[in-house]
């Protein structure tokens, strides 16, 4: 075992016992590996009920940090799971390896690994998480003796050990005696509570939602269209006191405005003609728990004072009732209307607004951390991978680019549907199970300024091939983008540009793939 070998081993033990947190601590445990090892790349995996989730990697593309690795799916890292001892896998090995196509010093996009070797983390007899190594030259490993491989696997799972002894400290202190296990099986069983992205933007909401949560007051998320309101919801309800209740949720604008009192606050049975029977209404079905007003800024004005007084004393009166029923809910609300003009204008009421606005988060713009649109990119492959049952999908080098340069005017909603409709062209030209690529080609962006496709449409020759039906949706969605962004992002304002009812333009949007339901 050579100096340096043995150099990076002690710089391994050393940082054990150093005052670190746990993000420092893997970061420098996977670079001193990196330095030990002939290695391009070098992956600290923490297992994830079945799948592997990326804590710490030098050498791969930005998009890892969106991707999770399934056990089932990538049968080295089974193999190395399996395996008491680190693993090397022959240099030829037919097994896919699953950096393949993420290695940033590859010469080409489907460039293929061809040394590999993995060490399981075992913490008293329980699999944790995996570390890998991998090199893009034939036999980089050869000259590693199973010795230092051994030393390095057992110092690595004693870091694994410290870093979970720090984190589970850390967050006992953070949540004040809350199980740590029953919070992250809740967030695990509720689809969507991730805030994806590593940009300084992202870091500072993810705190401030950690913060808010733990309180009971009301929080109000403003943001554009399509940048994740209610994702942030649902991370403020999956880490507050409860998490254990319903999220229940309530779109404003979907509700009619001759039912909304009932819809929210119950009626009684003949409280008003065709109501046959009794109806608890949202704040009721809520109680105990929290309630979720999706874009409050189209809440009706004759239902506004009782939602004040629900706010105000707790206290729900149903249409066609005479006592009032006492309820604890907590009440979240998004919205991407600016409240304060709308109060101006006498839409929306001061006090209301007053006791919403106690706590507000809010949620930034795509365009303003460019650097999280590769995790997510990575994120939305994999979801889409998962949906349509395809081989491994890898993004090229001008596709990479062209998501990257893209003003995004829909924000994260807008990139996974151009990523969704990218995929189905790539893989609808890709063989069963062998990786799909996705060119810049299959990317609804312009490839020199990133803007939609639908706004190079206008540009095309008058004698141009196209559908009839294709161009008439792209003039529309181009129609529909401008007035968004006209508007700031308020689709009743953009509905009253166009000259159409609200409902209907929230009909078209969706159909015409702006929005989702």
């Amino acid at each position: 075992m050579t100096s340096l070998l043995l150099e990076e081993l002690l710089t391994i033990a050393r940082d054990i016992t150093a005052s670190l947190s746990a993000e420092d601590r893997s970061r420098r445990l996977v670079d001193a590996v990196h330095r030990a090892l002939p290695s391009d790349a070098v992956v600290l995996l923490r297992r994830d009920g079945n799948e592997f989730v990326p804590l710490a990697c030098r050498g791969l593309t930005d998009d890892i940090w969106g991707r999770r690795f399934a056990r089932s799916e990538h049968p080295r890292l089974d193999i190395i799971c399996e395996s008491a001892e680190p693993t090397r896998f022959p240099d030829h090995s037919p097994l896919p390896d699953p950096y393949d196509g993420l290695v940033v010093d590859a010469p080409e996009l489907g460039g293929h690994v061809h040394s590999c070797l993995g060490c399981p983390r075992v913490v008293e007899g329980e699999l944790v998480g995996v570390l890998t190594a991998d090199a893009l030259r034939p036999g980089a490993f050869d000259d590693i003796s199973d010795t230092f491989l051994a030393h390095l696997a057992a110092l690595a799972g004693a870091a694994l050990r410290t870093t979970q002894l720090i984190e589970a400290l850390e967050q006992r202190a953070e949540h004040q005696g809350l199980v740590a296990r029953d919070l992250v099986q809740d967030v695990m069983d509720r689809r969507g509570t991730e805030l994806l992205g590593g940009s300084a933007a992202m870091t500072g909401l993810r705190r401030e939602v950690e913060l808010v949560a733990r309180s009971d007051f009301p929080v109000l998320v403003r943001g554009e269209t399509g940048v994740g309101k209610e994702l942030v919801v649902r991370m403020l309800h999956s880490l507050s006191a409860r998490a254990d209740k319903p999220l229940v949720y309530v779109n404003c604008a979907a509700v009619p405005e001759s039912v909304f009192e009932s819809e929210l606050f119950g009626h009684v049975r003949g409280a008003f003609t065709g109501a046959d029977s009794a109806r608890l209404g949202k704040f009721r079905v809520a109680d105990g728990a929290c309630l979720f007003l999706d874009e409050i800024g189209e809440l009706p004005l004759h239902v506004q004072p009782k939602l004040l007084r629900v706010l105000q004393e707790g206290e729900v009166q149903c249409v066609g009732a005479d006592d009032p029923i006492h309820v604890d809910v907590r009440v979240f609300a998004a919205t991407n209307r600016n409240l304060d003009a709308e109060v101006e204008t006498g839409r929306f009421r001061a006090d209301l607004l007053h006791r919403l606005d106690v706590c507000h988060i809010d949620v930034p713009p795509l365009r303003e951390r460019p650097e999280d649109v590769a995790p997510l990119s990575g994120h939305f492959a994999d979801r889409a991978r998962r949906r349509l049952g395809t081989g491994p999908i890898r993004f090229s080098r001008d596709a990479q680019g062209a998501l990257a340069r893209n003003a995004w005017p829909g924000n994260v909603r807008e990139l996974e549907n151009v990523i969704s409709r990218g995929i189905l062209r790539a893989a609808g030209r890709t063989p069963v199970g062998e990786t799909v690529i996705v060119q810049h080609g299959d990317l609804d962006v312009d490839p020199n300024r990133g803007e939609p496709a639908a706004r190079r449409a206008q540009a095309k020759p008058a004698n141009a091939p196209v559908l009839l039906r294709e161009a008439v949706d792209t003039f529309k969605r181009t129609l529909v983008l401008e007035a968004v962004a006209r508007n700031s992002g308020n689709w009743a304002a953009a509905a009253r540009d166009l000259g159409v009812a609200r409902g209907n333009l929230h009909h078209l949007a969706r159909r015409l793939g702006l929005k989702r339901d």
